[in-house]
């Protein structure tokens, strides 16, 4: 049986080696192509979010301050849900939440502010302009239900992450390698929230709270971008899923 032999000093190689050397490298592409194309089809995508940033808008709403600051903003016309409001946080620029005990006055009241859109699917917040709350100048024709709906004692997995970010400031405002700035969002005050997805992609947020309903910022730092698995009492406050547990009970997923 005859071979060819390839001789690295001649000027081409013969033709059965160069025929053999195309459908190697055609394979090689191909392979590559198929592969690239496969790991990208795994990826999990970061996700729509969006930070208006440089758009100021004016908002008026009824206020309130519990558990974190929020606005209660009239929907117009009818609605497919029995709620006639739409629910927005409220956050101060850059890494702070909005002081509450400099707002107290306006709890529960209709108000006025500034502030530019963060939003992420359906979860809304406001960044507030310093000093732009003022107490509204006309009566509202529409009453918010304040009222609280327990939703039965729940074990959750998910991940904590600072809603600000989260929504639509960073992309993608999670896990490790956002860490570091969640751990300094939360400090400064931003609601922290348990993002919880489902099988089919889809995700649930809840705001974080002690179980007497107060603010756990400091409490939850340490577990900031890691899986946790906790277990509480949900309740929906408007469109608010809020999950009241006690902060030393959260327990890490390994």
């Amino acid at each position: 049986m005859n071979h060819d032999f390839y001789i690295g000093w001649e000027a081409k190689a013969s033709t059965e080696i160069r025929k053999h050397v195309r459908w190697m490298v055609a394979g090689l592409l191909v392979m590559t192509l198929g592969l690239a194309l496969a790991f990208a089809a795994t990826q999990q995508t970061i996700g729509i979010s969006v930070f208006e940033w440089g758009t100021v808008k004016k908002f008026s709403g009824v206020l309130r301050l519990q558990p974190y600051p929020h606005l209660l903003v009239s929907r117009p016309g009818k609605t497919s849900s029995n709620l006639n409001f739409s629910t927005y946080y409220l956050v101060a620029p850059f890494k702070f939440g909005l002081p509450r005990e400099k707002l107290a006055s306006f709890d529960g009241k209709t108000v006025s502010l500034q502030g530019t859109l963060i939003y992420r699917s359906t979860q809304t917040m406001i960044e507030v302009i310093p000093d732009s709350i003022k107490a509204g100048e006309t009566k509202i024709d529409w009453l918010p239900d304040g009222a609280t709906i327990g939703l039965r004692r729940q074990k959750l997995v998910g991940e904590i992450v600072d809603s600000k970010c989260f929504l639509g400031v960073m992309n993608p405002g999670q896990l490790l390698p956002h860490r570091a700035c969640a751990i300094r969002c939360i400090s400064g005050g931003i609601p922290p929230v348990l993002l919880v997805r489902q099988p089919d992609g889809s995700a649930h947020y809840f705001l974080l709270v002690s179980t007497d309903g107060r603010p756990v910022n400091r409490e939850v730092l340490d577990l900031v971008a890691e899986p946790v698995q906790i277990t509480g009492e949900v309740e929906r406050q408007g469109e608010l899923l809020i999950l009241r547990a006690d902060p030393k009970t959260i327990r890490r997923i390994k």
